[in-house]
């Protein structure tokens, strides 16, 4: 009698195979990733305005109780009028400052290399500048403006973020649900209340971020204009702007503020470097924690972190979409895995 053959079980012989299957897939899914990233971004920056639209939208719809299209258009229509009406009340004198200011950067950097060349310490400043400069000789209003081409290159994909949040405004639950099926049975429900925690905790952070931001312009613009410095305005309306990227962005306006101020003279511009921290630390200790109180708070290391990593991978589009993507993500991690892995599932 022959000795029996060890017999192997089917799925035991398709264990290797399948391992080998799974790594392939998952490496050829993070290579597409990667060449995705861009358009990535992009989508989510159009999710950062279909989040914009439906929070203007639902206030119509509770109140006014029409489809959501319709509240999504009549949404869109108040912010393009809004822009509009701005445009028409602000955006002459608006542009003719930009222009001025445009025109005086250059003479404005030149006040603050005379002062530099003035002190000893300032000396050594400048030659630590222009060791790291290197061999590249391009005068800083070159280096200015080229920064500026590419600021606005960076913006070419601005329309295409717009049409993608518009539809998505229109009908959320479809992509929201087309999501959640791909992924599995057992999971579904919770990546579902994942995504809905995602949706409301970037339109408060958005609120809240609306808020500092109205304060940071307001307050830059009235104490500049108390403090006779020209192009008050103008440089009150990019400080607000700058404040939407966290840390970075207040370091932008006010260095762009007190190199304004230099105009002036070194006393005006110790001045206005004392009125953007004042600015600065009523904004983040005052305003910032009572907002938070109803809206999402983005721990300061987390928001320096998030906008140097992006700012790297994705450029000017990145250190912009930085902030709500750190939003989301801590959101995520939270629903998914400390309460999802390491509370439920330990």
């Amino acid at each position: 009698m022959k000795p029996l053959l060890p017999t192997h079980n089917r799925a035991e012989t398709w264990t290797f195979p399948r391992q080998v299957l799974l790594v392939a897939f998952a490496l050829l899914l993070a290579l597409i990733t990667w060449q995705l990233l861009d358009l990535i971004m992009m989508a989510f920056g159009a999710v950062i305005l279909a989040t914009v639209l439906r929070s203007l939208a639902s206030v119509l719809e509770r109140h006014v109780r029409v489809p959501t299209k319709i509240s999504v258009g009549v949404a869109l229509l108040m912010v393009v009028f809004m822009m509009a009406a701005l445009s028409l009340l602000v955006g002459e004198p608006l542009a003719e400052q930009f222009e001025i200011l445009r025109q005086r950067l250059p003479a404005a950097v030149d006040a603050v290399v005379q002062w530099l060349n003035s002190h000893r310490i300032g000396v050594e400043v400048l030659q630590y500048i222009e060791e790291a400069r290197g061999n590249d000789a391009s005068p800083w209003a070159m280096r200015i403006a080229g920064a500026a081409g590419s600021t606005f290159g960076a913006l070419s994909g601005a329309a295409l973020m717009l049409v993608m949040g518009v539809y998505l405004a229109m009908a959320p639950r479809v992509y929201k649900n087309g999501l959640v099926r791909l992924m599995p049975m057992s999971v579904r429900a919770r990546i579902d209340e994942a995504l809905d925690a995602c949706g409301k905790a970037l339109s408060r952070w958005l609120l809240g971020q609306s808020v500092s931001m109205l304060f940071v312009g307001a307050t830059t613009a009235l104490g500049l204009w108390l403090l006779d410095v020209p192009l008050a305005f103008s440089v009150g309306v990019l400080s607000g702007l700058l404040a939407f990227i966290p840390f970075f962005g207040a370091i932008a306006g006010g260095l762009l503020a007190v190199l304004l101020g230099f105009m002036q003279g070194p006393e005006t511009a110790l001045y206005v470097l004392s009125l953007a921290l004042v600015i600065q630390q009523i904004e983040g200790n005052v305003l910032m924690p009572l907002v938070e109180r109803w809206a999402v708070g983005l721990p300061p290391v987390l928001g320096i972190a998030a906008t140097v990593m992006f700012g790297l991978l994705f450029g000017l589009l990145g250190v912009l979409l930085a902030a709500p993507a750190m939003i989301v993500l801590m959101v995520v991690v939270e629903r998914l895995y400390i309460k999802g892995v390491l509370e439920e599932g330990g």
